[in-house]
């Protein structure tokens, strides 16, 4: 791995990490979508499911992830591989907003004060 930078997408609060790669993208693609590989850096634990959302063979997948402590709220990570000039690879890593559970409790339109929540 020679370098990493973080960038927030403006307007829909996406965290990317870009990550540039010595490795080719066909050695990074195993990393990543073989179960026996990816596990030994993204366990099925923190994972929703381990099967993933969707995959495009050597370009891209995405898997739903779950925190390990209540609320478990789940988000979507997408791994986008592309080759780079050097030989090796870029790898972006791209988390999407967190669950939409949180997204519907807004204060009410008098309320100036911050959204509390209950558990059960």
């Amino acid at each position: 791995m020679n370098e990493s930078t973080t960038e927030t997408q403006p307007g829909d609060g996406d965290l990317v990490l870009e990550y540039e790669l010595d490795a080719p993208p066909a050695q990074v693609w195993r990393a990543i979508s073989i179960p026996a590989f990816r596990e030994q850096w993204l366990p099925d634990r923190a994972l929703a499911d381990a099967a993933p959302v969707s995959s495009v063979g050597g370009e891209e997948i995405r898997y739903r992830v779950r925190d390990d402590e209540p609320p478990f709220l789940e988000s979507i990570v997408t791994f986008r591989i592309r080759p780079n000039e050097g030989g090796g690879s870029t790898l972006r890593i791209i988390h999407a907003p967190p669950d939409p559970r949180l997204a519907s409790a807004a204060p009410a339109a008098n309320d100036d004060a911050p959204v509390l929540m209950r558990a059960a």
